[in-house]
């Protein structure tokens, strides 16, 4: 890995091929680094290219049924960064991609994509807003391959995301207040059929107008494998999805929070199908908790700071909510890659970097949606932040 550097803000625009091929020129050398981190890891697994082309044409033809846009969207990416479709796919797909490849190879999957988050009410925050974050855990190497993405669109909210180069979106929020982040779960219902890939859905979700919506495609639309996905708006509230391919869990906050790591919650959910993810991620029975526990006993109303603090905790390392980087059995480099914090009324995103080695947040900013914000404040005018507005029908 090179020098730790705050994650590049690309800003896009346009209609989907337009903002593709800017996002692709702008980022070229993270995404074609972002790509053959892939590309090399399924080489190592014994799939040679054209075995890998094969596996990502399984995925595309559900995608552009189910996103066009977001496929020609890909294909201006793969124009500008002079790759191929294929390897944007790949980082768009790599999730299922790399466990469909492991299937075939009959190789346990040893690196899950971790991640602790948290979704903390107005209730319980000093300023009465929305705060929502999480540390994501993966492949150390990803400090230098991901990026901050400002999309600005005509037909619906602007977009600030973090997420690997050429991907479409990961953690994040819209100018409309509604934030996602996810973290990995496993369940025995995972890869008996496929689904659209997890990006996809993060996208669309952030695209939505409104938080019902955005909970909608979470819900609903059919997945690969199991995933855990945060959900909250600006307005004051938040839903935790715990997802299987074929079906959505919801988990409600509780004394105005939200903490979730990398195991099954519901109780329902558990009534339903088998938990297959502990044996990788066994330290996620006391992360969550952790978590929770600090935010609990910081004492009075909380902030960003706060959720911070929580974030930073390092019990039980190496095997911890902030993970340094460490060389696992199978020889990949894993460690809390980012720490991402978002304040969405505040049209404000901070995010650093390996963040167990590197204490230097980077801020993010997001013109808010006028009428968003004023709902968000508490306002009844409509004239409250400045923010782009759109039209309802657009």
């Amino acid at each position: 890995m090179a020098e730790i550097t705050p994650f590049p803000l690309i800003e896009i625009s346009g209609a989907p091929r337009e903002r593709g091929r800017m996002y692709g020129e702008k980022a070229r050398e993270r995404i074609s680094l972002s790509a053959r981190l892939y590309t090399d890891q399924l080489h190592r697994l014994g799939f040679d290219d054209a075995n890998i082309e094969r596996l990502v044409a399984l995925f595309l033809p559900r995608i552009r049924d189910w996103a066009p846009d977001l496929v020609t969207e890909m294909e201006g990416i793969a124009e500008g960064a002079g790759v191929n479709l294929s390897a944007i796919v790949l980082v768009n797909a790599r999730t299922e991609v790399l466990q469909l490849a492991r299937l075939e190879a009959g190789v346990a999957d040893d690196e899950p994509d971790g991640c602790t988050g948290a979704v903390l009410l107005p209730e319980v925050t000093r300023d009465g807003t929305v705060i929502h974050g999480q540390n994501w855990d993966w492949r150390a190497e990803c400090a230098d391959t991901s990026v901050v993405l400002r999309i600005l669109r005509d037909d619906g909210p602007d977009i600030l995301t973090f997420t690997e180069a050429g991907g479409l979106a990961r953690s994040g929020f819209n100018s409309a207040g509604i934030t996602i982040t996810a973290n990995y779960l496993e369940s025995d219902r995972d890869y008996r059929e496929m689904g659209i890939p997890l990006p996809f859905i993060r996208r669309r979700a952030l695209e939505a107008r409104h938080f019902a919506m955005a909970l909608r495609v979470v819900a609903i639309t059919p997945k690969s494998g199991s995933n855990n996905m945060m959900l909250s708006t600006a307005e004051g509230y938040a839903v935790d999805l715990e997802c299987a391919p074929d079906e959505a869990f919801p988990i409600h906050p509780q004394d105005g929070m939200i903490v979730h790591a990398n195991h099954w919650q519901s109780a329902v959910a558990l009534s339903k199908l088998k938990e297959t993810g502990l044996a990788n991620v066994p330290d996620s029975l006391y992360r969550d908790h952790r978590v929770l526990k600090a935010l609990q006993d910081s004492g009075g109303k909380l902030g960003a700071d706060d959720l911070k603090r929580a974030f930073f905790d390092d019990f039980g390392a190496p095997f911890c909510v902030c993970r340094a980087p460490l060389v696992k059995d199978g020889g990949n480099l894993s460690a809390t890659v980012a720490m991402i914090v978002c304040e969405p009324a505040k049209g404000v995103m901070e995010i650093a970097p390996l963040p167990a080695i590197n204490r230097n947040f980077t801020r993010y900013d997001l013109a808010m949606d006028a009428d968003a914000f004023a709902r968000a404040a508490g306002a009844s005018d409509g004239t409250v932040g400045g923010g782009k507005r759109w039209s309802a029908s657009s």
